[in-house]
C-alpha cells in the first residue's frame, strides 16, 4: 500500500487497518442495506403466475434492460408474454429466500423460464438479454461480425456500467458526505464513457450499425439515464456536449415499446409513469398505479 499522508485521508488522519472488520451502518441511503455476506435475510417465497416467463425486479436501469426487451419482443410478434413481479429493493425483498435461490447474489433482475424442465433460472441483466435474444431468435444478429459487434457493446456495458451507478451516483448523490477524490475519479471515468459512446454514435445510427439489438437495450438505461440527469449530475457531466449520445437517447425514448418497458416495475417518477406489476398487456390500459391508487389500491 502507498505511504499515503493520513492528514489528507477523510476523515483527516484515517489509516487503512492491517484487517478490515465490518462496522454497520455505513451510512448513506443505502448503508442499512449493505452487508460483506450473502444469503437470505428471511423467509419469503416468490409468487408465480400464468406465463413461461417470470421476471423479479425493479424499474432500475438494470431491471428496465429486460422489460424493454420483453415489450420489443411481444411488439415484434414472438410469444414472450411474462409476469413482471415487483422486487422492492428499499424493502430488502431481494433477500428473501426465494428471490436468494433463483439470483444468489440478490440484486435485481432475475427471471425463471417455465417454459423449459427443468425451469432454468437466470441472474444478471446481461445473460438474461442474451438468454431471451437467443430463445426467440430476435435481436442479436446472426451474422458473426455483427453478432460479435452486438456482444462487444453488451459486454462494454456490464463492464462499465458500475463506474456510473456505484462510482459518480454512489459519491456524488448517494453517499452521507463528499470526496472530492472518488467524485473526480469516477466523474473522470463516466466522462470518457459517454466520450467513448458519443464518437461510436456518430457513425452508427444505433449501436450496431442500423441494427437495433440488445446492446441499444442493455446500453440505453443506464447512459440514456445520465442524460436525462440522473443523479442530478447532467450539468455538473457537461451531458450536453455528447450530441450523438443525445440523437440515439432521443430516437429510443420514441419507441413504444421502450416506452411500456420504462414503466414496468418502477417506483420512482410521478405514478402515472409506473406500472408496479404487469402480468398482461392491458395492465398498461388498466392498472398504472395512479389509476390503482384512485381505486383505492385494488387492482382491476
Amino acid at each position: 500500500m502507498a505511504d499515503n499522508d493520513p492528514a489528507l485521508n477523510q476523515p483527516p488522519g484515517y489509516v487503512p487497518p492491517r484487517v478490515w472488520t465490518w462496522e454497520a451502518p455505513l451510512g448513506g441511503v443505502w448503508g442499512a442495506m449493505n452487508r460483506p455476506d450473502s444469503g437470505p435475510r428471511h423467509e419469503a417465497e416468490l409468487p408465480v403466475g400464468r406465463h413461461p416467463l417470470q421476471l423479479y425486479s425493479m424499474g432500475t436501469p438494470n431491471g428496465v434492460k429486460v422489460t424493454i426487451l420483453l415489450e420489443e419482443l411481444l411488439a415484434a410478434g414472438h410469444p414472450a408474454e411474462y409476469d413482471a413481479w415487483l422486487i422492492n429493493i428499499s424493502q430488502g425483498d431481494q433477500f428473501g429466500s426465494g428471490f436468494v435461490s433463483v439470483n444468489p447474489n440478490s440484486k435485481i433482475p432475475a427471471m425463471v423460464d417455465r417454459s423449459l424442465d427443468p425451469p432454468v433460472h437466470l441472474f444478471e441483466s446481461g445473460s438474461i438479454l442474451f438468454h431471451l435474444a437467443e430463445k426467440f431468435g430476435a435481436f442479436l444478429p446472426t451474422e458473426p461480425h455483427l453478432r460479435a459487434t452486438t456482444l462487444n457493446w453488451l459486454f462494454w456495458q456490464v463492464g462499465s456500467a458500475p463506474y456510473v451507478g456505484g462510482g459518480i451516483g454512489h459519491f456524488y448523490h448517494y453517499a452521507p458526505f463528499r470526496i472530492q477524490y472518488a467524485i473526480d475519479r469516477f466523474a473522470m471515468e463516466t466522462r470518457r464513457q459517454l466520450d467513448v459512446l458519443d464518437k461510436h454514435l456518430a457513425n452508427n445510427r444505433f449501436i450496431v450499425g442500423d441494427s437495433y439489438t440488445i446492446a441499444d437495450m442493455a446500453i440505453f438505461p443506464w447512459y440514456g439515464n445520465v442524460m436525462r440527469n440522473a443523479y442530478n449530475a447532467s450539468e455538473f457531466l457537461s451531458t450536453a456536449d455528447y450530441v450523438h449520445v443525445e440523437r440515439w437517447v432521443a430516437m429510443l425514448e420514441e419507441r413504444p415499446a421502450v416506452q411500456r418497458g420504462r414503466m414496468v416495475n418502477r417506483t420512482m417518477g410521478e405514478p402515472e409513469s409506473q406500472l408496479r406489476e404487469r402480468h398482461d398487456a392491458r395492465d398498461f390500459a388498466v392498472n398504472r398505479e395512479d389509476m390503482v391508487i384512485a381505486r383505492g389500491g385494488v387492482r382491476a
